[in-house]
């Protein structure tokens, strides 16, 4: 019998369904799950869960919030019940993403982050299936660094350059998410380039300088892949850690048949005798703004998933005759 090409995969990497449909996780049944407000946003527009939204207004409004901080607070509760459903349909862990409006405030994300805990536990979920997803700004990472140190565990997302990868290492998070497509998509753009061969796709190469770098540092961090453009793009980093897949891909993945081998392997990697040194802050802010493509994409991305929150909020205003009531 002829293996799929997500079997295989799956022998060799721990595939992570990206999305917040749960029809879509039911069916391919991943270990672990990410969100994001833009998949949230997404997934609240479904009419199935249409009680889903109306749970987490009640909720909050019984916890008496009320106007702007009624939706805030809504959302939150929204984001966690989502998460709950979720970890329902799989072993492993959810990632649940902190408002990405606190991303350069380091005591904010750290608070919001206990705030989300808080409501995963007051659901009976352990803190150990979650991991509190923050965008790789310094102040984010930081962030990071003492929730970890608390025994919480986090998700660095909005990942694009070896200097975000190192600041991580440092902080000791649980998992990094280097992103594939967007690197593709802004090379393509800035490059005016249609096409790039497998082998010399950014994104991919980006991804496997990570791998290379955390390997022979002995770093403990989990690498996942994340925000693919094609199947080609995940087979090519068949090995990684994990991979986090969005269901259309994983869809194309289990109607290829190609054998699928190891792109990514510890074997031959030189491991370094030398402890790593730590990434400071100067040199941190530095290399970031040196680099004009994970510059753009951090803060593009930040401003992506701000807008995401902001039209579920207008969806719940709406939902709820807020708006009016806001007004006056």
């Amino acid at each position: 019998m002829t293996q799929t090409a997500l079997n295989q995969l799956k022998n060799l990497t721990t595939i992570v369904a990206d999305s917040s449909d749960l029809a879509a996780i039911e069916k391919f049944r991943p270990l672990d799950a990410t969100t994001n407000p833009s998949l949230i946003t997404a997934a609240a527009n479904q009419p199935e869960n249409k009680a889903l939204i109306e749970a987490a207004f009640e909720q909050a409004k019984a916890e008496g919030y009320t106007n702007d901080l009624l939706v805030e607070r809504s959302i939150d509760i929204l984001t966690v019940k989502f998460g709950v459903e979720i970890l329902k349909l799989i072993e492993g862990r959810v990632s649940t993403e902190v408002d990405a409006s606190l991303s350069y405030d380091t005591d904010a994300t750290i608070a919001k982050a206990k705030e989300l805990l808080a409501l995963y536990q007051a659901y009976g979920v352990h803190s150990d299936r979650i991991l509190i997803k923050i965008a790789s700004t310094w102040e984010g990472i930081q962030a990071a660094k003492v929730l970890e140190a608390e025994g919480i565990h986090t998700n660095l997302t909005l990942l694009f350059g070896l200097h975000q990868a190192h600041a991580c290492a440092d902080a000791k998070v649980t998992l990094i998410s280097p992103f594939v497509g967007r690197i593709l998509d802004w090379y393509k753009k800035a490059e005016n380039v249609m096409y790039y061969p497998i082998e010399k796709d950014p994104g991919v190469l980006s991804v496997k300088k990570i791998y290379q770098f955390y390997k022979q540092h002995q770093v403990q961090t989990e690498i996942m892949g994340a925000s693919f453009r094609s199947i080609d793009q995940v087979l090519a980093l068949a090995g990684c850690d994990l991979l986090t897949v969005a269901p259309n891909l994983l869809a194309e993945l289990e109607a290829d048949e190609r054998e699928v081998a190891a792109a990514l392997s510890t074997n031959g990697i030189q491991v370094q005798a030398e402890p790593l040194a730590a990434i400071e802050k100067e040199q941190f802010k530095a290399q970031l703004e040196a680099d004009l493509m994970a510059f753009q994409l951090l803060q593009g991305g930040i401003d992506g998933f701000i807008k995401a929150r902001e039209q579920l909020a207008t969806l719940l205003r709406q939902s709820f005759g807020l708006d009016a009531e806001i007004k006056a």
